[in-house]
């Protein structure tokens, strides 16, 4: 079997590449359905509504902070072995997702998700550099966020098709039904086309930095998620404090240790640490908005999850366009494109909040301002962490790609858990436009200081990004 992209037949090159898209679209729609399905779920399990920041969090929890070590594991024992463990295992978990009888279980199983998706997702980028020559790589990681954009659209849809037609009588089940069937033929599709592994022993894995990350984030959000339902009580007191010793330390142990999941390098690095406050701030703060949003119109007013979908459409379509169009401008504008898509984030907040304010305005009048934002999101999502890397050494650059997935992932899910805990607690009884007005005014607040960073970022993307 062919190693190198040389060697590698142009045809078995691109089903390469539609195998690894399609694992991606798959995490992109596990992180995605909830936003529309977590309702009908609390409903169906008879949950209390602090189920609801979990089913948004505790994916994005696992993956984010397993994320690292995941590619970890695929560079020490094989990138094609890890990807096609993890997508057996993803598959498994999607299973428990549609077969969960309370709670508890369906919170494992989204956990056990995101566990098999952080080792998983790693890999694509790494076969990818294997089998393409190094002229065609700027066209095809600039396919991805295009592609990945048109897949955003296709989450919140999909949920809400699912749950109106039905299927068996599943409801919300038939979603993760779904991702068992497009789990298993990525599996068989990856089998038949993934090159062999290169397996190189030298690389050295630390799980203790692993496990010490996912404990301390998981008591911290855990903490605060469940602070919203039953206030802070001393068992919230007790996770968010052992949460928070926890990753005391990891960071003791990164700067001890002589195998850091972060080069130190990097943390002398302004603008690298300025584009990972950032990103943070503005991955926590949009995906708070998405959650909420859906929140709002299916507990507030009363619309359906495919009447929900349709509402909140406009927003992926905006991603979709503005992400086709800045592809070419992040290397020219650098962070002006990011100034530019924290505008457009922040104007369209601005006009949600005012449709929410004014009284009998209709809820397809959110069309305009979700549009605008989706727009603003388009421009941030590629070029906020292209700009991070801009003053970036090459030997930093596997360390510092990693990171800034992890921080995404985690960012979504303190931002959906907080967001959403947020508006569950002020939103008592029927006042849902008490909670929507508080949580888009925060929303508001963390693009504002987004703004504020800008200045620390490097003026240029890093060089090389198409």
């Amino acid at each position: 079997m062919p190693q190198t992209g040389t060697d590698v037949r142009v045809s078995a090159r691109w089903r390469i590449f539609a195998v690894i898209l399609v694992a991606d679209v798959l995490d992109l729609l596990s992180t995605t359905v909830t936003n529309i399905a977590a309702p009908s779920v609390v409903r169906d399990l008879h949950a209390p509504p602090s189920l609801t920041p979990w089913l948004g969090s505790t994916y994005a929890l696992a993956l984010g902070s397993i994320l690292v070590i995941g590619g970890r594991i695929g560079d020490r024992y094989g990138q094609r072995r890890a990807f096609l463990t993890g997508t057996a295992g993803f598959a498994a978990a999607s299973l428990l997702c549609a077969l969960a009888w309370s709670p508890e279980s369906i919170i494992g199983a989204r956990l056990a998700q995101g566990v098999f998706g952080a080792l998983l997702i790693p890999q694509g980028f790494g076969i990818l550099l294997r089998v393409f020559p190094r002229e065609e790589l700027g066209r095809v990681f600039g396919l991805f966020a295009p592609l990945m954009a048109v897949g955003s659209i296709s989450g919140p849809v999909v949920a809400g098709l699912v749950i109106q037609a039905n299927p068996f009588g599943l409801g919300w089940r038939g979603i993760f039904a779904g991702n068992v069937l497009l789990g298993l033929a990525v599996l068989l599709a990856g089998a038949k086309e993934l090159p062999p592994d290169r397996e190189r022993r030298a690389v050295v894995i630390d799980p203790l930095a692993a496990v010490l990350l996912m404990l301390g984030v998981l008591g911290v959000l855990g903490g605060l998620v469940q602070s919203g339902d039953g206030g802070w009580s001393p068992a919230t007191l007790l996770a968010v404090a052992g949460g928070a010793a926890c990753l005391a330390l990891l960071a003791v142990h990164q700067v001890r240790g002589g195998n850091p999941l972060l080069e130190p390098s990097l943390l002398r690095n302004r603008g690298f640490v300025a584009g990972v406050l950032v990103g943070a701030l503005f991955f926590a703060a949009v995906s708070g908005l998405l959650y909420v949003s859906s929140l709002y119109l299916q507990d507030g007013q009363r619309l359906e999850p495919l009447t929900t979908a349709g509402t909140m459409a406009p927003l992926s379509v905006g991603i979709i366009v503005a992400s086709f169009s800045a592809r070419g401008l992040i290397t020219r504008l650098g962070r002006r494109l990011v100034a530019i898509g924290l505008a457009l984030t922040g104007a369209g907040v601005l006009c949600y909040l005012a449709v929410v304010v004014a009284p009998g305005l209709s809820t397809w009048a959110l069309t305009a301002p979700l549009f605008v934002c989706g727009l603003g999101m388009g421009c941030c999502f590629g070029s906020i962490f292209a700009v991070a890397l801009g003053d970036v050494g090459v030997d930093e650059s596997g360390s510092a790609g990693g990171a800034l997935n992890a921080v995404q992932q985690l960012a979504n899910a303190f931002g959906a858990a907080g967001v959403s805990t947020v508006f569950l607690t002020v939103s008592t009884g029927h006042d849902a436009r008490s909670g929507a007005l508080l949580t888009l005014c925060g929303v508001l607040g963390v693009i504002v200081l987004c703004a504020l960073c800008l200045p620390l970022l490097p003026r240029a993307a890093a060089a090389g990004h198409h």
